[in-house]
């Protein structure tokens, strides 16, 4: 009798371990993203408050969103599979993908087909701040600065090489509201540097000031210009009819579009 009940328990544990082996050897069925076409019904990772954000909400009806305080964070989940895809601007996304291998940009003729503007905020009716910055804008494109710029933070190589900071000994102070979680317009490099950065520095001088930055979370920028805590936003942020009902925009100074980053 014992030597069936250990033969009996003993094919049991056979039994059961082969259950085991079959279960894990099912793979997951792949998700397979080649365009938005393909994003409902997924999860969609995206930063809070951009336009990635408003638009996920507003085309995506089936998408399961989960928003970030960065692209960064949002990369994170995705590389361990907590999500499917992530919408984000392309420079910032190129910027991830360039620092993880596992992952690529996946682009959809759509959203090229829309590009966003760019351009800087200030509170509404500050006049005298807004047409100082359109004047720098104006005049960094007629004497090459602008050209220089993107040539420094946007370069085919990809060797970025930061400017000098422009520097006044006015007694004046300007802040600038960003959020440097968005290479290579404002990121951490020993201390907040990027495209807008540097043009806000231009900005400041025109105005004869000197520059201040104030790092926050993307959606806080906006309420924090309106109480008076920052003097204008440079941060990559998209001229949308929504925020031009809270802030007014500069003239543009950079064309984007929306991409989605997948795992490879």
């Amino acid at each position: 009798m014992k030597v069936r009940k250990i033969i009996s328990v003993f094919a049991c544990v056979l039994a059961f371990a082969s259950i085991l082996t079959l279960s894990s050897c099912k793979k997951k069925a792949a998700v397979v993203i080649n365009g938005i076409a393909d994003l409902d019904g997924k999860k969609i990772g995206v930063q809070s408050g951009t336009t990635g954000e408003m638009w996920v909400e507003e085309n995506l009806q089936e998408a399961k969103m989960s928003s970030f305080k960065s692209g960064i964070d949002a990369a994170l989940d995705l590389m361990n599979g907590s999500i499917d895809a992530v919408v984000l601007d392309e420079l910032p996304a190129q910027e991830i993908v360039a620092r993880n291998p596992k992952l690529t940009i996946v682009r959809d003729p759509y959203f090229a087909e829309n590009k966003e503007e760019y351009a800087i905020a200030v509170k509404k009716g500050n006049t005298d701040l807004l047409n100082a910055i359109n004047h720098t804008i104006a005049t960094m494109k007629e004497n090459g600065e602008y050209e220089a710029l993107v040539a420094a933070f946007m370069p085919a190589d990809g060797a970025i090489v930061i400017p000098e900071s422009v520097v006044t000994d006015s007694q004046r102070v300007l802040k600038l509201g960003t959020n440097a979680t968005f290479p290579p317009f404002e990121y951490v490099e020993g201390t907040i540097v990027g495209f807008d950065i540097s043009m806000g520095e231009k900005i400041a001088a025109t105005a004869k000031a000197k520059l201040e930055v104030v790092d926050m979370a993307f959606d806080s920028l906006i309420p924090a210009l309106q109480s008076g805590a920052i003097d204008f936003i440079a941060a990559g942020m998209s001229v949308t009819e929504e925020r031009k009902q809270n802030v007014d925009f500069s003239d543009s100074y950079f064309a984007s579009e929306q991409v989605i980053i997948i795992r490879k």
